[in-house]
C-alpha cells in the first residue's frame, strides 16, 4: 500500500464536515483537486468538482463530502448540551461515545451520557434510548459557562475516531468511510486520468448535504448538466456476525459494489451493462448490491433534466452511521481502476448509444 494514499485516506476521514458545515472538508477537498487540475468548479452550496479533458459530453463523478453526525440543540442551565441528528443515527451505537463540538471559538470533546444502568427500570433497559433522552457532557458546570467557551446552540458535533490500519493492514478503520471513501475515489481518477487524452469531459469531486436530503447532488447536477454520471459511496457490508444473505451479501476485499437498486433510483439497464462488461474485460472483481432501502446522490444526478444515466460505484463499509467504520483498501483501488477504464471508453458515440439516441 502506498503511504501517500494512507496519508490521504487519513486527512479525508479525519477531517470534519457535517451537513451544511461542510468548510474544512470543503477546503482540503479543493486543496487535493488543485494538485491534479486547475479547472475547479463548485455551485452554491460547496459542492466542489475538478474538470480534465476537452471532449463534448461531460462525465460527473463525486462522492459526498458531508457526514452524519449531530447539532447542538440547547444547553441544560447545568451545562450539558442537547443535540439532534444530521443524518440517520440508532441509539444503541451512541452511548459513552465522545465527541467534538466544534464552536466558533475552539473544537470541545464531549461525551455522550444518559442515565446509569444501574438507575434503569426493567422496561427501560429492554427499549433502544433515544436521542431526546442522552446528553452531551463537555465538563461544563452551569449554561454561563457552556457559553464561556463558545458553544452556542446551532453548532455543529462531529464524532471522533482516529485513522487507523488494522492488524491486516488492508483493513481500514476510521470514522468518515461514509462518505470520504468517495471522495477518495473521485480524487484517485482525477490524478489516475488528468494525463489522458478523455474523449469526455470529466467533473468528478464531491456533493454536500447528501446525508440529509440529497440536496448538493441536486444543485451540483443542475449546474453541470453531464450526459453520464455515477455516484460514488459505500454499501453495507454483511460479513460479520448477526447478518445473513438476504439482508445483504456484500463482503470486503470482493471488489466495488455495483447497485442495481435503491429507494432513490433503479440504474439505466445500458449504462449497468456497459460497466458489468468493462470490469469482466479488465479482471476487476465487482459485487452487485440489491437495497430496498436508503439512497445515493445518484437518486438526484439522474433526474436532472431530460435524465442522465447514472450508476452508484460503492465499496463495502462494515459499521456505517456510527462512530467506526472499516472498509478495505483493495476496494478501493478496484473501484478506481473500474471508474477510470469506464470514463476512458465513453466516447460520444457510445455515450449516444447507452442513451438510446442512435
Amino acid at each position: 500500500m502506498e503511504q501517500t494514499n494512507l496519508q490521504l485516506m487519513k486527512t479525508l476521514t479525519e477531517t470534519e464536515g457535517l451537513p451544511g458545515f461542510e468548510e474544512r472538508i470543503f477546503h482540503v477537498m479543493k486543496t487535493e483537486i488543485a494538485s491534479h487540475t486547475s479547472q475547479i468548479e463548485s455551485d452554491h452550496l460547496g459542492s466542489i468538482v475538478g474538470r480534465i479533458g476537452e471532449g463534448r459530453s461531460k462525465i460527473l463523478l463525486a462522492g459526498h463530502l458531508d457526514e452524519v453526525g449531530f447539532i447542538v440543540s440547547g444547553i441544560t442551565k447545568n451545562g450539558f448540551l442537547r443535540f439532534r441528528p444530521l443524518g440517520g443515527w440508532w441509539g444503541h451505537v451512541l452511548l459513552s461515545q465522545r465527541v467534538k463540538v466544534l464552536s466558533k471559538q475552539k473544537d470541545i470533546t464531549g461525551v455522550i451520557g444518559s442515565k446509569a444502568p444501574h438507575v434503569l427500570t426493567s422496561e427501560e433497559r429492554k427499549k433502544v434510548l433515544t436521542l431526546d433522552k442522552m446528553f452531551i457532557d463537555i465538563g461544563a458546570s452551569s449554561r454561563e459557562e457552556v457559553e464561556s467557551y463558545g458553544v452556542a446552540i446551532g453548532d455543529p458535533i462531529a464524532t471522533i475516531c482516529p485513522f487507523e490500519s488494522l492488524s491486516n493492514e488492508k483493513m481500514l478503520l476510521s470514522r468518515t468511510w461514509d462518505n470520504r471513501a468517495g471522495c477518495y475515489i473521485a480524487l484517485k481518477v482525477l490524478e489516475r486520468l488528468k494525463q489522458e487524452k478523455l474523449p469526455n469531459t470529466l467533473y468528478s469531486g464531491a456533493t454536500v448535504q447528501e446525508e440529509v436530503g440529497l440536496r448538493g447532488a441536486e444543485t451540483l447536477a443542475n449546474m453541470i448538466q453531464p450526459q453520464i454520471a455515477f455516484a460514488t459511496d459505500v454499501g453495507v457490508a454483511g460479513d460479520i456476525p448477526g447478518m445473513n444473505k438476504e439482508e445483504t451479501s456484500l463482503e470486503l476485499g470482493k471488489g466495488p459494489v455495483l447497485c442495481f437498486m435503491d429507494r432513490s433510483m433503479i440504474p439505466h439497464r445500458k449504462l449497468r451493462d456497459f460497466v458489468v462488461n468493462i470490469a469482466k474485460e479488465h479482471s476487476i472483481p465487482y459485487q452487485i448490491d440489491i437495497m430496498t432501502g436508503g439512497g445515493t446522490d445518484a437518486g438526484k444526478f439522474h433526474l436532472n433534466h431530460h435524465g442522465v444515466p447514472t450508476l452508484v460505484v460503492s465499496v463495502a463499509s462494515r459499521y456505517i452511521h456510527s462512530h467506526v467504520s472499516i472498509v478495505h483498501y483493495d476496494d478501493l483501488e478496484h473501484a478506481v481502476t473500474l471508474l477510470c477504464e469506464v470514463i476512458k471508453q465513453l466516447d460520444d458515440k457510445t455515450i449516444q448509444s447507452i442513451i438510446g439516441l442512435s
